[in-house]
């Protein structure tokens, strides 16, 4: 299984952006996808996650940002609104192919840089 995330970039807070992760060679219905992110001398931490169509976020995210999925485009996308600073990290999606709580394939992430 391979994931390719895209979608990260430069914007200012209060913007948004629409990250997308594609896998390969297919995604199935019972893998748990999930969005991890990393800042500068942070350590790598949850995001949001999605099994079929139920989706759950951090707190620190909630309300802001959606996971969603679309099986036949093999992809899960995350929409951040309400862009802050402290969002600002290395987005990487992952996957649980075995619904063993452990995300055993990961993306090569993407910057999401917020300026305030």
């Amino acid at each position: 299984v391979q994931l390719q995330a895209s979608g990260g970039g430069l914007v200012q807070a209060g913007g948004s952006l629409r990250l997308s992760c594609v896998v390969s060679p297919r995604i199935l219905s019972s893998y748990v996808m999930g969005w991890f992110r990393q800042a500068p001398g942070k350590e790598r931490e949850f995001v949001a996650s999605i099994y079929g169509s139920a989706g759950k976020t951090s707190d620190s995210v909630k309300g802001r940002f959606t996971i969603s999925r679309d099986n036949a485009k093999r992809a899960i996308f995350l929409q951040m609104n309400s862009l802050a600073p402290e969002d600002t990290a290395v987005y990487y999606c992952a996957a649980d192919v075995a619904r063993s709580g452990k995300y055993t394939y990961w993306g090569q992430g993407t910057q999401v840089t917020v300026s305030s």
